[in-house]
Parts: C-alpha cells; structure tokens; sequence
C-alpha cells in the first residue's frame, strides 16, 4: 500500500495529458491471472484483458483478517463513541491506508469499496493528483486565509471558478452560486426560484419592496412571507435542513419531529423491470405521473415556484424513469412559469457515464438550475437566466458562501477526470457490470429482483429481499457496499472502478449469494 510521499510522486512520472491515451491492455498485478468469473466468461476474448489499471499498485484484492469491526476498530469506536454519536457507524476507517478503490480499517482488513463515502469519493482514496494539489501554496493560502467570499473574494476567485467548476458546468448554464453541501445548494436554489417568482409578480426585480413586506416579513407573515411552494416527488431524497428537508420524502427517520413547510409531493414513475417487457404499462405510469404533477403545479394551496427532482431517485431505493419522463416534466414547468431544479448532488460528476445525469434525457430547453455536491467535493448550483441572480445584494449570502479549497480540489478532480477519460471509463465499466449482474441473476434466482441502471454506467441497483443480510455478508468477503429505500442494494464505485474490480465484485457476490 503507497505512503501519502510515494503516491505525491508518483504523479510526477504519469502522462500530463488530458485525454486517455491508448493504453496497452494488461492484467491487475504480475501474478497469474485467476479463473475467469462465470459474468468474464461470457465476454469475447478481447474483452477479457483489463485496462491498464490507474493505481498500479493498489492492492490485487480485497485482504480480510479479521471480523469487521475487529479488536482494534472496536476499541477506536468505543473511544469515539464518548464524544461522538457511533450508531450510524458503517465501519472505523483507516484513509492513511486506503487507497484507490480500496478502504482499509484499522485490523488490516482491506476492502473493494463500491458505496464510495456514499458516492462521494470521486478518483480513488489517497489520489496521487489530489495530494499534489492539496499540497500546492494555492491550497495552503485557501485554507489558512479562509475568505469571507460575499465581501473578501481572493484575487483569483473567478480564474479558479473558470478553471473548474464552470468549465464542467452543464448545457446552457454559465454562472454558478457556490456553497457548503448538498442540502445547502438545493436550499439556496429554493430560494433563488421564490426571489425570482415574487420579482415576476411586482413587475420586475427593479420594483421596490414596499414597506408592507418589509414589516410582515419580519413577523414570517404575507406579503413579506409570500404563500409558495418548491413541490418534490414520492420517495425523493433533496437534504436534511429545514427547506430540504421539506421536500425529501425518503424515509420517516429523516423527517420525524421536524416542522416543515407546507409544500406539495407529485408521484414518481414505479416502473417495472425488466423494462423491455413492461414498455406499455411503464408508458402508462410515466404518463399517470405527468398528469398529476401538473394538477399538482396548478392547483396546489401555496403556488409552486419550482419543482425539484432527481435523475436517480438515490436515497429513495434507485427510482428511474424514462427520459420521455423528464422531458414532459420540463414541457409542463415551462407551460406554467415554474422553474426546474435538477437535483445532480449524487447523479453528478461522471457517476451514471455522462458528467451530468441529466444529459442521458437530451433536452432541448435545460433545466433552470442545477445542484451538486458529493463527487465534486464542494457545491452549489450552475444557472443560465441571470434573472436568477438576486435582484438586491445579501440576499444570497452568508460569511463563507463556499469554499476555495475544495473548489481548487474539485478542479484537480476535473483535471484527473479528463487525463484518464474516467467518464468514458465509468460507461464502458458499467455496462460490463451491468452484463455481469445480469448472469448472476440467473445463477442466483431471488437474489437480484428488479435490476436497473442499464446504460447509467456504475449507478446500477437491484431490490434483494435479504437486503441487510447481504450488506453484512459481504464486508466477510472484502466488500463494501450499501443500500437505499427499503430493500435496494445500490453500487456507487469510484469513476476509477475498472473491469478488474467489476471481477472481483460479483466473485464476491457469487459468494455471498451462496451462503445460506
């Protein structure tokens, strides 16, 4: 396993390229190459060489010596449990040991991790280009000279945010607000569709506040505290603050004793797999959906300003629907003057084999907003409609609005993503596993119900009806993963997860399969 100093510099002998290179095909290590997994066995014989692996000297597999949590993590989370609450705990990490797609714990076990952080880690534990940039004077100075960016922006905030964030930024956006984490974006955006709506009802973002709403706002009542609404879907996941929180609809553990708005749900499409048999039934949900989430949009109590959704219903159990889905939704918001929120904060940055989920649905009118997170390492939402900026200063505003330090770490990401052409990678690996899923299904009946993600590239899930079972199970074999909604077991590898890793995967699977 590399040291933090070898894997710095190891960066300096790789190829500064930004496109992939054509890569000579080799196996995972020297040594010999093991049985071909039922799921390899099935692909043409070119198809079963690997890529030139991007961690050479990440581990061959996962290393497992002792129960997991063992003797040492069970004293580190005893200890930690003191000062900090440990009952959500998945596993005690190791990262000065994890490397690549590998987290490591403190028993010496090692770990083919395909939940990721819960797809948060983008390029692989311990990156070599990361630990470069999170070394360079640029970072140092960010860190240790934090800026207040609304009143203190430093000198080069626009070349880092022209260098990366906005260089990735979706179809028919050019501007971004940034901010701390995923619940905070979509917050920010709410409140960027209720500006813009209340301008639009004045007559314009130049129409003065009246001293009406200036008063009542200040008692949370109307005018200053307009009736509005941002309406969400069934089993929607959007963050755990307050204005969020209102419009997440996942889980009752999320949202119990927690006042919330009083803000409309639509139904979201249950279609059924596989999806070539149920063309005419999913067709008919979908269309069910559409009608009622424009009855909703147009009769609800408190008028919608904008509505907001996921490519990939992530939290909610891996919910999918068509791109036919998302392009009547867009029609309908557009027909009503209400805005759309793409909620991209875990379908984003390369994730589902296009760098934005939503570009799978190729719209022709984008949508308003865009918010992301995770993968990127710091967040916010991507615009186009400069009505979208705030028609007064500090209305969007508070000390840190963002982070330079990690909007310097997502351009190393974007960087890294583009040298080794992981988004390309991340579609050609899915589709192998994906492939691979398909056969163990087979071999396994009952074990993978409802297998979706086909053309999604990683973001791949399947209902099991021995979900937690099967989570557990397979830290004995090496692997980590997780789960979503009631019964969904989800993958989220890393953009660097290869074939050799998809292998090593449903080998393990295979075998958790097996136990009884």
């Amino acid at each position: 396993m590399a040291t933090f100093m070898r894997a710095a510099l190891r960066v300096g002998v790789r190829t500064a390229a930004y496109t992939r290179a054509p890569m000579a095909r080799s196996m995972a290590s020297a040594t010999t190459p093991k049985k071909a997994t039922a799921a390899a066995a099935m692909r043409q014989p070119t198809e079963q060489l690997y890529d030139q692996p991007f961690f050479p000297d990440e581990p061959h597999g996962p290393i497992v010596r002792s129960s997991i949590p063992g003797p040492e993590s069970k004293k580190a989370i005893a200890h930690l449990d003191k000062v900090f609450d440990t009952r959500s705990l998945n596993m005690m990490a190791n990262y000065q040991k994890s490397y690549g797609n590998y987290i490591a714990d403190l028993d010496g076990n090692v770990l083919l991790d395909v939940y990721a952080q819960i797809a948060s880690i983008p390029v692989g534990y311990s990156n070599p280009a990361l630990l470069l940039a999170a070394t360079s004077p640029d970072m140092a100075s960010a860190i240790v000279n934090r800026p207040a960016l609304g009143n203190f922006p430093q000198h080069d905030w626009a070349q880092i945010l022209e260098t990366g964030v906005l260089r990735v930024a979706p179809p028919g956006m050019n501007q971004v607000f940034t901010a701390q984490a995923g619940s905070d974006a979509n917050e920010l955006a709410y409140k960027a569709a209720f500006m813009w709506k209340r301008n639009q009802e004045r007559g314009g973002a130049e129409v003065p506040f009246t001293e009406e709403e200036m008063t009542s706002s200040m008692n949370n009542a109307v005018p200053g505290s307009p009736h509005m609404s941002i309406m969400s879907f069934q089993t929607g996941f959007h963050g755990r603050l307050f204005g969020s929180l209102s419009t997440t609809r996942s889980k009752p553990i999320h949202k119990l004793d927690i006042p919330a708005f009083d803000w409309p749900q639509a139904p979201f499409p249950a279609l059924k797999y596989p999806l070539e048999q149920h063309v005419e039934e999913n067709a008919a949900e979908e269309k069910r959906c559409l009608e009622e989430a424009e009855r909703v949009m147009t009769t609800y109590h408190n008028p919608v300003a904008a509505i907001i959704i996921e490519p990939v219903q992530s939290e909610g159990g891996d919910n999918h629907a068509s791109p036919e889905f998302f392009k009547g939704l867009r029609a309908i918001t557009r027909k009503h003057n209400i805005l759309m929120i793409v909620d991209e904060v875990q379908t984003g940055v390369g994730a589902t084999g296009k760098f934005w989920a939503h570009e799978h649905w190729n719209l022709q009118d984008p949508p308003d907003m865009v918010t992301f997170s995770k993968k990127a390492q710091t967040a916010g939402y991507y615009f186009g409609n400069p009505e979208l900026r705030p028609n007064k200063p500090y209305r969007q505003f508070n000390t840190w609005m963002g982070d330079p330090a990690r909007a310097l770490l997502f351009r190393a990401i974007i960087n890294e993503i583009a040298r080794l052409d992981l988004v390309t990678n991340t579609a050609e690996t899915g589709a192998y596993l994906y492939s691979g899923l398909e056969t163990l299904s087979q071999q396994f009946p009952g074990e993978i119900l409802n297998l979706r993600g086909k053309g999604q590239g990683t973001f791949i899930a399947w209902d099991s009806p021995r979900r937690d079972e099967v989570l557990q199970r397979a830290k004995t074999v090496g692997i980590n993963i997780g789960g979503s909604g009631a019964r969904a077991v989800r993958l989220r590898p890393m953009l660097v997860f290869q074939r050799r890793h998809a292998d090593l995967f449903l080998e393990g699977l295979a075998k958790v399969f097996a136990m009884k």
